[in-house]
């Protein structure tokens, strides 16, 4: 009998954290209701001028590296392909709705170590775009497959030639 108190106990404590996690989850979404649309993608893009895969980590309120947005299926991770094209930068995420970062809206590129609740061990494990949408700032974070290509998107994106 011990037993079995004891299990239903786990459970109930696992499905209290659950609902905490979606009750939290639906909290952050009525909250971020009011925020700007995200631009939408372009129906034809230029041709890459580069390139990468690797994961979509998240994009958060600049400068609040844990502050995820969760509206619509922004706060999703996922496998994506990140391209420099004239118009800006094309996230192509897989399972999800792609992002697109008009090139005028960017306003920083930096390597960092943490976003949207996502801990890299080295400081330059993943790729941060800080970009402008209707006078908010977000910040947008990749974590490449190849982090050497970092430097020459920090360099493309800040120089001015995004």
């Amino acid at each position: 009998m011990t037993r079995v108190l004891l299990s239903l106990a786990v459970l109930l404590f696992f499905a209290l954290c659950v609902y905490g996690m979606w009750h939290g989850w639906k909290r952050r979404q009525a909250k971020q209701a009011g925020l700007p649309a995200f631009p939408a993608r372009p129906e034809t893009l230029g041709a890459p001028r580069l390139s990468t895969t690797g994961v979509y980590i998240g994009t958060t309120n600049a400068g609040n590296w844990q502050d995820r947005i969760q509206v619509g299926d922004i706060g999703h991770r996922a496998e994506a392909t990140l391209s420099l094209v004239p118009e800006g930068i094309a996230i192509d995420r897989t399972g999800a709705s792609p992002i697109f970062i008009p090139a005028e809206a960017v306003r920083d590129a930096r390597t960092d170590r943490g976003l949207a609740g996502k801990v890299m061990f080295s400081e330059e494990g993943l790729l941060v775009v800080q970009w402008e949408n209707q006078g908010h700032l977000f910040d947008t974070g990749f974590r490449g497959d190849d982090k050497d290509v970092y430097e020459e998107w920090v360099a493309a994106l800040v120089g001015g030639k995004a």
